[in-house]
């Protein structure tokens, strides 16, 4: 039996431990925001917290994820300060890779409350945006980390 916290909510998993974390949280526990990309762990499409840190879901097996702390962007406060600077900067167009795209801007402002340009787009760059919204995503950064100040 693996067990895990997932949201603040206590969760057990008796299947595969070879499973990917991605399809736990989607298929067997409803939280669809996380989203498939590539499945190599390349997009970024597919980013959780897992204790505290981002990882990428599709390539954590369930025995990996025992015992840890999971987010998701379900598991984010109502229009977080990133998410309400993502709304103001109009980052999103297909929207496909905007979860993972938060939930690694969350993790970069959780260590680094007032990052540069570059850092930003380091600590974003294994985060693939098909419709290049990249400046509309560091702006949205730098707007969250100073309402975030």
């Amino acid at each position: 039996m693996i067990r895990l916290k997932v949201n603040g909510r206590e969760r057990s998993f008796s299947g595969d431990p070879d499973m990917p974390l991605l399809w736990y949280l989607r298929d067997t526990a409803g939280l669809t925001g996380t989203k498939f990309g590539c499945g190599m762990a390349l997009c970024g499409a597919c980013t959780v917290h897992k204790d505290g840190k981002p990882v990428r879901s599709c390539s954590v097996s369930m025995q990996a994820a025992a015992g840890s702390e999971i987010t998701t962007i379900e598991g984010i406060a109502a229009l977080h300060p990133v998410q309400k600077a993502w709304i103001a900067a109009r980052v999103p167009q297909c929207g496909y890779c905007q979860t993972g795209q938060i939930m690694q801007a969350i993790a970069l402002l959780q260590t680094n409350k007032h990052p540069t340009d570059a850092e930003i787009d380091q600590a974003m760059s294994g985060n693939i945006c098909r419709c290049g919204t990249y400046q509309r995503i560091r702006a949205a950064i730098h707007q969250a980390a100073k309402e975030m100040a």
